[in-house]
């Protein structure tokens, strides 16, 4: 959908012109009538209401008072010179400072005439203060349009220099909004604004910039945020029935000999209820003709790999091979490893390629898939070679599939006649409203269970100053027969980031753990792949006691004799990452303790995070509080798009609005599956401006 008045170019609003314009285009990104109407204030100031002098503390935000001004005077010399205010009103006396401009305060205000205030409180030597408030006489505040609910938008210190200030743009953004009245097009049909209780889309522009209420401002955000979450799951939605009516399946309608003799003599514990309920949705996708495109959510440990296993098993009975693809060589080998273990007395032949595998087993693997003696190949992107090719590939798993791209990944597709069932596992929870968005054109399955008797790993937190004691609990985890990770955030010595290095630190644990009672193996990236794999070898046999380590062994490592997870400068991690490095131990009986290590000062928001690892071993939990702190764009690697880019919705607090747009866009498409119904056109017409996900707001209205 286009419009010419959106369309025009900024430097034709008042008080742009053309060297404006050009500051805004390259600072902000905005050229056009409509990229300046979506450019969202970031926060409000409150101008109408007064608090009383008396009730101000140092922790309230901007406030405003109004009094008679009852002192004036100069105060200090050179530097220290400045204007000393008092304003009072019935309750108190407050301080007004200004270091700046002091011959026109002086001009400006009289004594005993009344005032209105407005700024920062701050408490100094036990009085208050607001050192350089806003400040008018009370007639000029009552005739000017300052009072109310005031935007304030987001600028950058280039554009500030050239006097375009919060305020400026605040200012030409309220002519737009003027402007704009009669000329912006509804993008939701008339029926849907009504059923789910909006606002039209004009009425939300005009409150977002300049509210005329609290109420009228929560009904604008209510509606602009619908607009973004909606258009992505109707693209989502829209895009998932496509592929049920373009893409046929392979049916799986038999549970024959492999699956059962599995699951009745080999299967080495008991499935969880979670296991089994994801089981059966997986089955029903397997008999309903269409293609699967399935995600399956899990913590670490909770059983993923055995569920992608026994339908590893129904697609043999069926007569149809699986490729299992994981995004490194270690993952790849740990879980060829575990399902050689599971599948070692049941005649099914399993391989693994990867770019390490010689050319000689490669052509015994390219036979084998090819006549089909292979049933399982597990493998890294090696799978995705134009000379891999299977007799009959009914069934693939993609494991950590951020990690790979979507071409990359359609390639898979076309390894037979019709594509083959897709189950991509993610082993980092995502709360359901990210999940929804990020994932909203796949069938969704989460494992919320871990398997029964596993105790939870234990999380302490240490400052440096407790190094003595963190290294005589590792001696006594050492001493009975227990093995200890050590993570480093960094290889070298950086000079921006006072970190402990992965060398210094390897080089202090060996002074603190000498030969020959303790012996230590050191991995990281930098290493070559046979090097790293030796050092890797001697610890999952035991040989070594203690891994020093990057975070190279996140994701892949399988060792149940390892019971400590040490993580030094664990301030520098994300949540994500600390609860998959925390996920590399407690995979035995004995109780597993992960270690978090920090500076003595570090900042709010890695308190956060690490109360919230002390606090629980819940993924799901440790994944809502990631997305609160660090915000959607940085939780999913590449699939990202829709998410990053969205304006004014928040995935942490709106999930209740997120649902409300799934549950409207497959409503809708129930009822018009093509959008060819004339109450739908608008709708119809936005589906095809958006690409690769991404609702593009300038195109939109």
């Amino acid at each position: 959908m286009t419009n010419d008045f959106l369309n025009t170019p900024i430097e034709y609003l008042k008080g742009v012109g053309p060297k404006r314009a050009e500051l805004l285009k390259a600072e902000l990104g905005i050229s056009t009538f409509a990229h300046l109407l979506v450019y969202f204030p970031f926060r409000y100031v409150d101008r109408s209401e007064f608090l009383p002098i008396g009730e101000i503390s140092a922790n309230t935000p901007l406030v405003q008072v109004k009094g008679k001004l009852i002192a004036l005077q100069q105060m200090g010399t050179g530097r220290s010179k400045r204007m000393v205010g008092y304003i009072q009103d019935d309750t108190s006396v407050l301080e007004l400072v200004w270091f700046q401009g002091l011959k026109w305060i002086q001009q400006k205000l009289k004594i005993n005439k009344e005032y209105v205030a407005f700024g920062k409180p701050t408490e100094f030597n036990g009085k208050m203060n607001m050192a350089h408030p806003e400040i008018e006489d009370i007639k000029s505040f009552r005739e000017n349009a300052v009072k109310g609910i005031q935007p304030v938008y987001n600028v950058t210190e280039k554009l500030r220099k050239n006097f375009i200030n919060p305020k400026v743009l605040a200012k030409i953004t309220h002519y737009l909004v003027e402007l704009a009245r009669g000329k912006v097009p509804e993008t939701l049909p008339s029926y849907l604004v009504e059923d789910t209780n909006l606002v039209s889309l004009e009425e939300a522009f005009i409150n977002i910039h300049h509210p005329e209420s609290h109420d009228k401002l929560r009904q604008a955000s209510r509606r602009l945020k619908f607009d973004e979450l909606f258009h992505i799951q109707l693209r989502n939605v829209k895009l998932k029935k496509r592929r049920n009516i373009e893409y046929n399946g392979y049916l799986f309608p038999e549970i024959g000999q492999s699956f059962n003799q599995f699951y009745k003599h080999h299967l080495p514990f008991e499935l969880t209820g979670a296991q089994k309920r994801v089981i059966k949705e997986i089955r029903s996708d397997l008999n309903a003709g269409k293609q699967m495109n399935r995600l399956l959510q899990g913590d670490v440990g909770s059983g993923k790999t055995m569920v992608a296993l026994m339908i590893a098993l129904i697609a043999m009975d069926n007569g149809y091979q699986t490729a299992f693809m994981a995004p490194t060589e270690t993952l790849a080998i740990q879980h060829y490893n575990t399902i050689e273990k599971f599948l070692k007395d049941m005649p099914v032949e399993v391989r693994l390629l990867t770019g390490s595998t010689k050319n000689g087993e490669r052509q015994e693997i390219a036979e084998g898939l090819d006549n089909g003696a292979i049933q399982i190949l597990i493998g890294t992107h090696a799978l995705l070679e134009e000379r891999v090719k299977f007799k009959n590939l009914g069934f693939v798993v993609i494991d950590e599939q951020h990690r790979f791209g979507v071409a990359q990944r359609a390639r898979m597709w076309k390894k037979n006649l019709l594509p083959p069932h897709i189950l991509v596992m993610t082993a980092t929870p995502i709360p359901r409203s990210l999940a929804m968005t990020l994932y909203g054109d796949m069938d969704y399955s989460v494992i919320d269970e871990l398997p029964p008797g596993r105790k939870p790993v234990r999380t302490i937190h240490f400052t440096e100053r407790n190094r003595l004691r963190l290294f005589g609990f590792i001696r006594q985890q050492i001493k009975s027969g227990q093995q200890v990770f050590v993570v480093y955030p960094l290889i070298e010595e950086s000079r921006s980031l006072d970190l402990n290095n992965l060398m210094e630190g390897y080089e202090s644990i060996v002074r603190e753990f000498p030969l020959p009672d303790y012996r230590v193996s050191i991995v990281h990236g930098k290493m070559n792949p046979a090097d790293k794999d030796r050092e890797m070898q001697r610890f999952v046999k035991g040989d070594t006691q203690i891994m020093v380590s990057t975070t190279v062994i996140e994701v892949g490592v399988d060792i149940p004799n390892a019971s400590v997870m040490v993580i030094e400068n664990a301030e520098r991690f994300g949540l994500s990452q600390l609860h998959q490095l925390r996920g590399r131990v407690g995979r035995g009986a004995d109780q597993s303790y992960c270690i978090l290590v920090t500076k003595e000062k570090y900042s709010t928001e890695a308190a956060k995070r690490i109360k919230t690892m002390v606090d629980t071993t819940d993924g799901f939990r440790i994944a809502k509080a990631d997305l609160e702190i660090r915000g959607p764009g940085e939780m999913d690697g590449t699939r990202q798009s829709g998410i990053a880019d969205l304006k004014i919705a928040d995935l942490s607090t709106d999930g209740e609005l997120i649902t409300l747009a799934r549950n409207k866009a497959e409503e809708i498409l129930r009822a018009d599956p093509s959008l060819e119904k004339p109450q739908n056109q608008v709708l119809w017409a936005i589906i095809n401006t958006q690409s690769s996900g991404k609702i593009n707001w300038s195109d939109i209205i």
